[in-house]
């Protein structure tokens, strides 16, 4: 059965993204651009919700001579909305209108490949929520925008507890911390 992958990019203070900061916060180096664009991390399908989708399409369109946009273009890609209409102008992307959480459980039984989110924050939830995630894995870039931070990841979120399996640094500056996570059903208590 293939893992499910949530797989973020989040500042220090926890948010996707930040009023007047350019992508990546501007931090993204080499060592860190290099391990997005590396085959192993193009074997997996991609998970979306609609916002995602529209996001990450406009950019392959204007993007299409990138080699990261080129293997990403490659790689089957599933996106969840009730909004979007088939067929999808992005190639190799198949939308699926109705229960996401009922799908992903479906596509952990049957798929081939690993299984990773893309952005998608509500969806992400939802899969957690359900107990599907796998590996939770979060580069943490080195700002803090509590100004002009929008999209907080973790608002809504359950209690979880995370195990750590993998860290890395790149670039002497951005931290790789990737956890297998362990949905709680009610608050812990001390002791054990």
């Amino acid at each position: 059965m293939p893992d499910l992958m949530v797989d973020f990019i989040i500042s220090f203070d926890g948010y996707a993204a930040a009023d007047g900061w350019p992508g990546f916060w501007g931090m993204e180096g080499p060592e860190y651009l290099g391990w997005v664009s590396s085959g192993p991390e193009y074997e997996h399908t991609a998970l979306m919700g609609a916002t995602t989708y529209r996001l990450m399409s406009g950019f392959a369109a204007q993007s299409s001579d990138d080699p990261g946009f080129a293997e990403m273009n490659a790689l089957p890609k599933v996106v969840f909305s009730s909004t979007l209409e088939a067929p999808l102008a992005w190639t190799n992307t198949e939308l699926v209108d109705g229960d996401a959480v009922e799908a992903v459980r479906d596509l952990k039984q049957s798929s081939p490949r690993s299984l990773r989110t893309i952005g998608s924050l509500t969806l992400c939830r939802s899969l957690l929520r359900a107990g599907l995630v796998d590996r939770f894995r979060v580069v943490v870039f080195p700002v803090i925008t509590g100004a002009t931070g929008r999209e907080r990841i973790f608002d809504g979120y359950p209690d979880v507890t995370l195990d750590l399996v993998e860290s890395r640094t790149f670039d002497g500056r951005l931290q790789l911390l990737e956890y297998v996570p362990t949905v709680l059903d009610g608050p812990p208590r001390a002791g054990g």
